[in-house]
């Protein structure tokens, strides 16, 4: 079973923040300007795969593409051990 991910509805904002139109977006993603539109209005659920050729186009990361707890807040709610070592510096 292939997981669903909820676009976020930021994603138009996101898009204009960086200057681009539908088209440039899609031009870069390497997608159909009817998908960038389709995720605006939310009326698409997309892969990873376009998840993170929409996030590397966007130069953001593909957390910031869902409204999903799991996958946004996961590195917030991960317990860490008193006087446990960072796994990153």
């Amino acid at each position: 079973m292939r997981p669903v991910f909820k676009p976020t509805h930021r994603f138009r904002p996101l898009r204009k923040a960086r200057g681009y139109s539908q088209q440039q977006l899609a031009d870069i993603a390497h997608v159909e300007q009817s998908t960038s539109k389709r995720l605006e209005l939310r009326q698409l659920t997309p892969t990873l795969d376009l998840l993170i050729s929409l996030s590397r186009a966007l130069g953001l990361e593909v957390r910031d593409l869902v409204d999903d707890p799991a996958i946004t807040h996961s590195d917030l709610e991960m317990p860490v051990s008193k006087g446990a070592e960072p796994l990153l510096p």
